[in-house]
């Protein structure tokens, strides 16, 4: 006569362990014995679904193949493919048979318990590579991989140490254990350990985010907090930087993240800005020219692409234009190189255009004893009259 199922709420492991193998021997010879068809039937099934399931899996990964990395998604399934083990395929497939054909209580129970540590291993092992193979992915086409690969190795065994307490405690608590205070312990003991350390961990952290974040990378000239240098090497705890200075700047990893970096390496192209000014005295013909001549400058200048040139202030002894252009080279050395030579382009032109550059000046006029006022560059030509000649004869500031 076939035992019902075992409720769902009952515990999986008994408290008198020798009196339920007892129980499982009996009861489970008895089953073979009374219905011996039922068991063959359950066996066959079992059988026939292990073989099929692990053909299905060794079909798939031949056909996604084991050269790909995993970089690729082919590469990431085959990954996971592969690391299914035959060990809960088989107890997948007997548990699969349970809820098919009834079986006695006793030995349901123990394929229960069989399956949950079954399920718990491989989740665990599925966990770990999905988790491994995103730090793979992230690291795989970092040119500073090599530079991290502690901060990777210690990513390894944190993921290893995370994935199977999970699993242990899984298994644990769907065995009926009480779980409550060994996470109760961990979770006090991982706080103790994290204000004890919580400097390094923090640094650690900040080594984790460079690698995934990717805000530089060594080769990088980057500038942050009045500094600019090159990146030389980030380690798990401190980064080491050239400064343009020549000494090397080492600092740790979270308080350099914690500031504004720029990343010089990665300008595409650099948007440049001058301003100019020429005299008042320019003509309004010559000051409607300047753009027109400005840009004709630029586009002739290689690797240059012009903007915009506007008139754009009354300056106190200047008439102000702003000029705007883009140099598609991320190189330093072109865009000052661009920058001299229209520096100079412009000088030439509006020499040869009777420009005058403005500079700083003071102009005073001298007034008559009528109030009217003598320009004095006027006198500087040998035009106009002299003071004396403007006061009638006499002298200024005599009636």
């Amino acid at each position: 006569m076939l035992v019902e199922r075992a409720e769902a709420s009952r515990p999986l492991v008994p408290a008198n362990i020798s009196r339920t193998i007892e129980t499982l021997t009996v009861d489970t010879y008895g089953w073979v014995i009374e219905d011996g068809r039922n068991a063959l039937t359950a066996a066959g099934v079992a059988i026939a679904l292990y073989v099929f399931v692990w053909g299905a899996r060794w079909a798939l990964a031949r056909a996604l193949g084991t050269d790909h990395p995993v970089t690729t998604l082919r590469g990431f399934f085959s990954r996971i493919v592969s690391r299914t083990r035959s060990p809960f395929i088989a107890i997948a497939s007997v548990y699969i048979v349970t809820h098919l054909i009834a079986m006695p209580a006793p030995l349901q129970r123990l394929i229960d318990i069989g399956f949950t540590i079954g399920f718990a291993v491989q989740g665990a092992i599925w966990l770990r590579e999905v988790l491994l193979a995103m730090v793979d992915r992230r690291t795989a086409d970092s040119e500073n991989s090599h530079e991290l690969a502690s901060a990777v190795g210690i990513i390894r065994v944190m993921v290893n140490i995370i994935v199977w307490i999970l699993a242990a405690i899984l298994i644990l608590d769907n065995l009926g254990v009480n779980v409550t205070a060994l996470v109760a312990g961990l979770g006090v003991g991982g706080i103790a350990i994290g204000l004890a350390a919580q400097g390094i961990f923090g640094d650690l952290f900040a080594a984790l985010a460079i690698l995934f974040d990717r805000p530089f990378k060594v080769g990088d000239t980057i500038s942050f907090g009045g500094m600019t240098g090159t990146v030389e090497a980030i380690g798990l705890k401190t980064t080491r930087i050239r400064a343009l200075s020549g000494e090397q700047v080492v600092v740790s990893n979270a308080k350099l993240l914690d500031q504004q970096i720029s990343n010089l390496r990665r300008i595409e192209e650099r948007r440049v800005v001058m301003q100019i000014g020429v005299t008042y005295q320019t003509p309004p013909a010559l000051l409607a020219s300047i753009p027109a001549e400005i840009e004709a400058i630029v586009s002739a200048e290689p690797h240059c692409r012009f903007d915009r040139v506007h008139f754009w202030n009354f300056g106190q002894s200047s008439l102000d234009f702003e000029i705007v252009f883009h140099v598609e080279q991320p190189d330093h050395p072109v865009m000052m190189t661009a920058r001299h030579n229209i520096g100079i382009a412009m000088v030439t032109r509006f020499a040869a255009l009777d420009i005058q550059f403005a500079y700083p000046t003071q102009t005073s006029f001298t007034a008559a004893p009528d109030g009217s006022m003598i320009d004095p560059r006027g006198r500087l030509g040998g035009e106009g009259p002299t003071p004396a000649e403007a006061s009638g004869g006499q002298p200024l500031g005599t009636a």
